[in-house]
C-alpha cells in the first residue's frame, strides 16, 4: 500500500499568491526546469480549467463544445479547491517514485475522494470534467490538452493568455481556450522545454522543443515578443500518413505515388520543396517509408520530428549552447559525424544553412537515396537557395562548381504547396538533368495545372504529365487554345513551322518556345508595331528570336 499520508513539505509562494503547497509538485516527474517560472503546478489552477474536448455527453456546460471553453464559474471555484487540497495529501516523494499510469490512477481516486466531500451537488460528467481539468494541469499542458487530444486540430497557435487560435483541415480558426495570466503560459511553456533539457528565461527567450509524441513546438516570450508570451505548437498525428492517404486527399495522383516510389527505392537523392506549412515533413515521413527495411538509415533534425517505421534507424538531434554558450551540436557537425557511422541513406530534417556543403557531398560519395527538406518557392527556387547556403560556408567555391555539385548530387526536387482552400498539394515533381553552361538544367516531369474554382473554392485537381516529343496534334491543340485566349489569328501553316523549328525531336521546349508564350508575344509585338496580330512567318521569327535573346541574357534560363 502507497503511502498517501501528508507529510512535511518546504512550502513555497504559489501562483498568484495561493497555497504555498502548491510549487512543491514542480519536478514531480524530473522535468528540471529552469527555475523561471516558480511554481509551475500551483494550486491556483482553478481559472484556468477547461472543458474536454469531446469527452463526454451533456452536462459539461461550456466544454461539451469541442474549443475548450471554460468551466462555469461554480465549478472553477471548485477546481482551485481541489487542487490546494490535493498537494496537501500527496506524499510528493512517493509520487515521484511511481509511473505515470500508476500515478495518474492514485491521483484520479483522491481527487474523486475530495470531490465527494464538497457540498455542491455534482453529476456524474461534471465530476469526471473536473478530474480532468486537475489531471490537465498536473502531467499535461493544462488548457491546451483537449486541444491536443482533438484528431482534427492540426496547429495550436497561442497568441499571449488572451487568444488560441487552431487550425483544422487547413483552414485558422479562434477558440474560447484562454489562459489565466501570462504566468500560467509561462509555466506551460517552461514545462514543456524543460522535459527536453532545454531552456527558456530572460538570457534564452526563444527556444525549439518537441512533446513526447512529436509534436513541434516553438516558444518566444518578452522581451523579444512585446505583447507576451507566445507558443506554436505543430501536432503530428500518431497514425503516420501513408500515400494512399495522399491519393485519398487528393494531394496527387497514382501515377505520382507510383513515380515517387521507384524515385526512394532506385536510389535517387531527393530535395522536397515547400513554405512553411505545406507538408514537406509529412511528405518526407511517407517517402521514407518507401525505403526497404535492409537499409540503415541515420536521421539528423533540429527537433526530432521523422516517424521512421524501419528497425534500423538511428535519430540524432542537434543541442543548442548552455548558459555559458559552450556545448552547442549544430546539423554540420551531426552530418560530419554520421558519415562514420557506415549509412546507406542519411535524412537531414532540413537543412537551413552551410550543413548543405557536407549534404551535397555525402550525396556524391556513395550514400545514394537521401533526402532532405528546405523552404523555397519553386523547384528553381529551391537550387538557387542550397547554391545560397553553399556560400554561406564561406568556402569561397566558383559559382560555376557550386552549381556542379548540386546537378551531381540532386536527382528530384519535389514541390509541395498549401492553397487558399487549405488543401496541400505536390505542385511539382521535377528531374535535375544536369548542366548546360553555368546552368542547372531541369524538366517537370509533373505539374499541378489550376483549372478553376468552384462554387465552394475548393480547386479541382488538375494535373499535367510533361510527355516528351509531343505530337502534331497536341502542339496544334496547345496553339489554337493560346490564339484564341490573346485574340491572335490562328494560321494552320504556323503549327508546321513552329513544330520543325523548335519541337520536332527536342523534347520538351525551352519556356520561350511554348505556344503561350510565342502567342503572347507575337500580340505584343503587333501591339507595338500597329500590325494585325496573327501567326505570321515574319513575327513568329521575331517572337522566337526575341525569347531566345532574353533567355542568353540570363533571364527565364531553364526549361519549363
Amino acid at each position: 500500500m502507497m503511502d498517501w499520508t501528508n507529510e512535511p513539505m518546504t512550502a513555497r509562494p504559489g501562483v498568484d499568491g495561493e497555497d504555498g503547497a502548491a510549487g512543491a509538485a514542480d519536478d514531480v516527474w524530473g522535468t528540471g526546469g529552469s527555475g523561471a517560472t516558480p511554481g509551475r503546478v500551483g494550486a491556483g489552477r482553478g481559472p484556468a480549467g477547461r472543458g474536454g474536448a469531446g469527452r463526454g455527453a451533456a452536462g459539461r456546460g461550456a466544454g461539451s463544445d469541442g474549443l475548450g471553453n471554460r468551466l462555469p464559474g461554480d465549478l472553477e471555484q471548485i477546481q482551485a479547491r481541489v487542487h490546494r487540497r490535493l498537494f496537501e495529501r500527496v506524499n510528493l516523494s512517493t509520487l515521484a517514485e511511481m509511473d505515470r499510469d500508476q500515478a495518474t490512477a492514485s491521483i484520479r481516486r483522491i481527487v474523486h475522494d475530495l470531490l465527494e466531500q464538497e457540498t455542491t451537488p455534482l453529476n456524474i460528467d461534471e465530476r469526471e470534467v473536473l478530474v480532468e481539468s486537475v489531471l490537465d494541469e498536473i502531467f499535461g499542458l493544462g488548457p491546451l490538452e483537449p486541444l491536443m487530444k482533438d484528431p482534427d486540430v492540426s496547429d495550436i497557435l497561442v497568441n499571449t493568455h488572451r487568444q488560441v487560435m487552431v487550425e483544422r483541415h487547413g483552414k485558422l480558426s479562434p477558440t474560447s481556450v484562454r489562459f489565466r495570466d501570462d504566468r500560467h503560459l509561462l509555466q506551460v511553456i517552461d514545462r514543456i522545454v524543460s522535459a527536453v533539457g532545454r531552456r527558456i528565461d530572460d538570457s534564452s527567450p526563444m527556444v525549439d522543443a518537441r512533446l513526447p509524441d512529436g509534436s513541434r513546438v516553438n516558444a518566444i516570450i518578452p522581451p523579444l515578443a512585446l505583447d507576451g508570451p507566445h507558443l506554436s505548437i505543430r501536432k503530428f498525428k500518431r497514425d503516420t500518413l501513408s500515400g494512399e492517404d495522399l491519393l485519398r486527399n487528393e494531394s496527387l495522383t497514382p501515377a505520382m505515388l507510383e513515380l515517387l516510389q521507384a524515385i526512394v527505392r532506385a536510389r535517387l537523392n531527393v530535395l522536397i520543396s515547400g513554405g512553411t506549412g505545406a507538408g514537406k515533413t509529412t511528405l518526407l515521413n511517407i517517402l521514407s517509408g518507401f525505403i526497404p527495411a535492409t537499409e540503415r538509415i541515420i536521421t539528423i533534425e533540429d527537433s526530432a520530428e521523422l516517424q521512421l517505421r524501419q528497425p534500423h534507424v538511428v535519430r540524432l538531434e542537434t543541442r543548442p549552447p548552455n548558459t555559458e554558450g559552450q556545448g552547442e551540436v549544430t546539423q554540420r557537425m551531426l552530418l560530419i559525424n554520421s558519415l562514420r557511422m557506415r549509412p546507406d541513406r542519411i535524412i537531414v530534417g532540413e537543412v537551413r544553412g552551410a550543413e548543405a556543403v557536407d549534404m551535397l557531398q555525402a550525396m556524391n560519395t556513395g550514400h545514394d537515396g537521401s533526402l532532405t527538406t528546405l523552404h523555397a518557392n519553386s523547384p528553381r527556387d529551391a537550387l538557387s537557395r542550397l547554391e545560397m547556403m553553399i556560400s554561406m560556408a564561406n568556402l569561397n567555391l566558383p559559382e560555376k562548381a557550386m552549381r556542379q555539385q548540386i546537378a551531381s548530387a540532386i536527382d528530384v526536387v519535389i514541390q509541395v504547396s498549401r492553397l487558399s482552400d487549405g488543401t496541400r498539394k505536390v505542385i511539382t515533381i521535377s528531374e535535375v538533368v544536369g548542366m548546360e553552361g553555368d546552368v542547372i538544367t531541369m524538366q517537370d516531369i509533373f505539374i499541378f495545372d489550376r483549372q478553376g474554382v468552384d462554387e465552394a473554392f475548393i480547386r479541382r485537381i488538375g494535373y499535367k504529365v510533361r510527355v516528351e516529343d509531343p505530337s502534331r496534334e497536341q502542339y496544334e491543340e496547345l496553339l489554337r487554345r493560346a490564339c484564341a485566349e490573346r485574340g491572335v489569328a490562328y494560321a494552320g501553316e504556323a503549327v508546321d513551322y513552329i513544330y520543325r523549328e523548335y519541337y520536332e525531336g527536342r523534347g520538351i521546349p525551352p519556356r520561350g518556345c511554348h505556344p503561350r508564350d510565342i502567342v503572347g508575344h507575337v500580340a505584343s509585338i503587333a501591339r507595338f508595331e500597329g500590325c494585325r496580330p496573327e501567326l505570321s512567318e515574319s513575327l513568329l521569327e521575331r517572337a522566337c528570336r526575341s525569347y531566345f535573346l532574353v533567355m542568353a541574357s540570363g533571364a527565364g534560363r531553364g526549361v519549363q
